[in-house]
């Protein structure tokens, strides 16, 4: 394999398909990047079993030629080093050239590298071929359902299911739930297809395949019964699924509200962040005092002390109520309605609370109260 490659392209490509090298993989051949020059340009894949990126550097963007001088072929190269190399070279452009399945040469008119690589032959053969149910949608629109609900998944591995991004497409809706079992984020989009699926895609990864398309204005997804693929400004990524049932969460979010709270995101925000910094021994707990005329948080430590600070803007409706509950839950709660007020609707002091935007009711955000302190 031979060409000469625009610097800029091709660091993009080695930059995206890195996110799916692990740092330290058991499985030693994929600490590589496959590398193939194939009729529609220079591709990238890099992997780690959960996690596959295929990047692809055209011959051709717009009226720029990007790939010139080329003898079509493939190899594994290491993905660390290749990457660090082309990121340090100061030319616009890259010659690369395969040397017996041995040696990579690379050079840009300055600097000069010859680094040992290995027939593609040995890379593992991963199915990157779109199959199964298809959804096209926009790339930000993705990003917002995954932002306001994927932070509430598990990140222990002792319920694999609760670590998954349940994603449900039925009557042109899809919705995205997750859940730690002390909290759930749930949040809907409206889609322009009928399509129907439900699958469980891990959260973390799902994520970071939405952080790879920034910039890019919309995805295809493909969702079958092994894998979950997207494509998007020349990136395929695949990503396993999560096996099992989803639990049942549409019954336990409340629909009866008997106190509620209307307060400004960011003043309960810099409230809780102040106050919550006595409480890291309990679990970062926090008391919301309630009543008509006076809306106040509050923390008591055995080890650090005591500290209290009233809200001033808010509107309550309801007996007075107080609830104590993990601080950092409802901060990231908050966050992800990126809202200037929100909306928190109780039923009673120990059973589970809703926090929405109260000019959107597209994303819900559920979180089930502390033992008072």
């Amino acid at each position: 394999m031979r060409l000469t490659i625009n610097k800029e392209r091709f660091l993009a490509a080695l930059a995206n398909a890195y996110h799916a090298i692990a740092p330290k993989n058991p499985v030693a051949v994929l600490s590589n990047f496959k590398l193939d020059l194939t009729e529609r340009g220079m591709e990238v894949t890099g992997s780690n079993n959960e996690i596959t990126i295929r990047s692809t550097v055209p011959y051709i963007l717009g009226d720029r030629t990007i790939i010139t001088n080329v003898v079509r072929g493939s190899a594994m190269v290491d993905a660390r080093m290749m990457t660090e190399i082309v990121r340090r070279m100061e030319g616009d452009t890259i010659f690369l050239d395969i040397v017996d399945n041995a040696v990579a040469k690379i050079e840009d008119g300055h600097s000069l590298f010859r680094i040992n690589c290995a027939s593609a032959d040995e890379y593992p053969d991963i199915d990157l071929e779109p199959s199964g149910t298809e959804l096209t949608i926009p790339c930000n629109v993705l990003a917002d359902l995954v932002s306001q609900s994927a932070f509430a998944a598990s990140g222990k591995e002792q319920r694999a299911i609760l670590t998954a991004l349940n994603l449900e497409a039925k009557d042109g809706v899809l919705t995205a739930t997750a859940t730690d079992s002390a909290r759930l984020a749930r949040k809907s989009v409206k889609i322009d297809s009928d399509v129907s699926f439900r699958t469980n895609i891990p959260a973390r990864i799902l994520a970071d395949i939405v952080r790879l398309m920034e910039g890019a204005l919309e995805t295809r997804i493909f969702i079958s019964d092994k894998k979950a693929l997207f494509m998007f400004d020349g990136n395929v990524v695949s990503t396993r699924l999560i096996p099992g049932d989803y639990p049942v969460t549409r019954s336990i979010i409340p629909t009866v509200c008997n106190y509620k709270l209307q307060v400004n995101s960011q003043e309960l925000l810099n409230a809780m962040g102040r106050i919550a910094v006595l409480s890291a021994d309990k679990e970062y707990a926090v008391k919301l005092s309630m009543s008509e005329d006076h809306v106040e948080v509050s923390v008591k430590s055995d080890r650090h002390g005591s500290g209290n600070e009233p809200i001033k803007t808010f509107s309550y409706e309801g007996e007075r109520l107080e609830v104590t509950f993990n601080s950092l839950f409802v901060i990231d709660a908050i966050k992800a309605l990126k809202a200037e007020d929100v909306t928190i609707c109780f039923q009673a002091e120990m059973r589970p609370f809703v926090v929405k935007d109260p000019k959107d009711d597209s994303a819900i955000e559920l979180i089930t109260p502390m033992h008072a302190y």
